[in-house]
């Protein structure tokens, strides 16, 4: 029990490591928490530091979620204790530690943690954001669409009551932490990618 509690533990403190701030740290842009958005997350970083910035700042974000749980998986194979990984790692990036708790939104991180936990529900979720975002151009109503069908997608391909509870834990926190997104979509405020 000791070593899947420093599993949970170690995935919230990897989780609370910010692509973002690093990025923009090392390469000497403005704090993201200070431009635009406010949110440490790579479209925000997109928008106001540019591309290079946003590449690199998205592979860590999915990286972290992906190392979480591929540590985990080499540990154990307890379901409730990759759950508990997953949402721990996402969680951090959310709530981070180093940063007084103010994280990103989560979608890279959880994307990066699924695809390691269960590859096809990341890849239907991608493929999701992916369609909506050609659609539509808003980046929020891809995230937001992507995470309101995960929990059918772990449904779908697992069955497993845990990663379901998981992914709808998730996936109401994602949509929680697009608000204001939702807000400005509603009223035609929300910027397109």
């Amino acid at each position: 029990m000791l070593i899947e509690s420093l599993l949970i533990i170690c995935a919230y403190l990897l989780g609370s490591i910010s692509g973002a701030m690093i990025v923009c740290r090392v390469m000497k842009l403005p704090d993201p928490r200070l431009q635009g958005s406010g949110n440490p997350g790579a479209t925000n970083v997109l928008r106001h530091s540019g591309k290079k910035a946003a590449i690199i700042t998205l592979f860590i974000d999915v990286f972290k979620g992906l190392i979480a749980v591929l540590v985990a998986k080499w540990i154990t194979t307890d379901v409730m204790i990759l759950a508990s990984v997953t949402l721990a790692v996402f969680l951090g990036h959310l709530y981070p530690i180093f940063y007084n708790f103010r994280g990103g939104k989560g979608v890279a991180t959880a994307l990066g943690a699924l695809m390691m936990l269960v590859w096809p529900v990341a890849l239907a979720a991608l493929a999701t954001w992916l369609i909506i975002t050609i659609w539509f151009r808003y980046s929020s109503l891809a995230a937001i669409s992507a995470a309101a069908l995960t929990p059918a997608y772990m449904f779908w391909f697992t069955g497993v009551l845990e990663y379901i509870i998981m992914s709808a834990v998730i996936s109401s926190l994602l949509i929680w932490r697009h608000r204001s997104n939702i807000h400005n979509l509603l009223v035609g405020k929300e910027d397109k990618i």
